[in-house]
């Protein structure tokens, strides 16, 4: 079976993993652990980057 490519550049930053949950250490009443999303603050959470060209012409 043939793998799929993407053709969308991936973020440099974050390298495709936009968004990271972290537990911040406390529990809440039911026991389960409090948690934070947080996104890649370069591609806003999207895993990808606009190409040079386009950057390049909007200029």
């Amino acid at each position: 079976m043939p793998e799929t490519v993407s053709t969308a550049p991936v973020c440099h930053d974050c390298d495709g993993f936009a968004t990271a949950t972290i537990t911040t250490g406390s529990r809440s009443t039911d026991g389960t652990r409090a948690t934070v999303h947080v996104n890649c603050p370069t591609c806003r959470g999207l895993g990808r980057t606009a190409p040079a060209v386009l950057v390049r012409i909007g200029r």
